[in-house]
């Protein structure tokens, strides 16, 4: 089962990498709150993970709750028992192997950066460039 956690490492968590779907979620909210143009989740139900530490619930919209450290900041899961009743979105990249669970998907994209669309054309570098 991948291992996963916060920054600071105050959260940890076990989760089965058969997810009932991953996929990079490029919406507004999820842009807003990571600070990341587009963050990627694997949808599991909760007897699937197992979450050691306390989370944080940020009320984020009428159903959704998006849970954090409250520590370190890091954003963890999401959960909304209206349209994922019993289960826990894990954002992927909090992984400790991140390519344990890979997206199968791109969704949202009606509000999705327009640079995004051609990121994978842009100049790439091993580390931090030099100036």
């Amino acid at each position: 089962m991948p291992k996963g956690q916060c920054h600071c490492g105050s959260v940890k968590y076990e989760m089965s990498a058969e997810t009932l779907y991953s996929a990079l979620c490029h919406c507004t909210d999820c842009r807003r709150h990571s600070g990341a143009p587009m963050v990627g989740w694997g949808l599991v139900r909760n007897d699937q993970i197992q979450i050691n530490g306390e989370t944080k619930a940020y009320e984020s919209s009428e159903n959704g709750r998006r849970h954090f450290c409250p520590h370190c900041g890091t954003s963890l899961f999401y959960t909304n028992e209206v349209i994922f009743p019993g289960m826990t979105d894990v954002q992927i990249a909090t992984l400790d192997d991140p390519g344990a669970v890979v997206p199968n998907a791109h969704i949202q994209v009606a509000d999705r950066i327009g640079w995004m669309e051609k990121a994978h054309e842009m100049q790439t570098f091993d580390r931090f460039p030099e100036h």
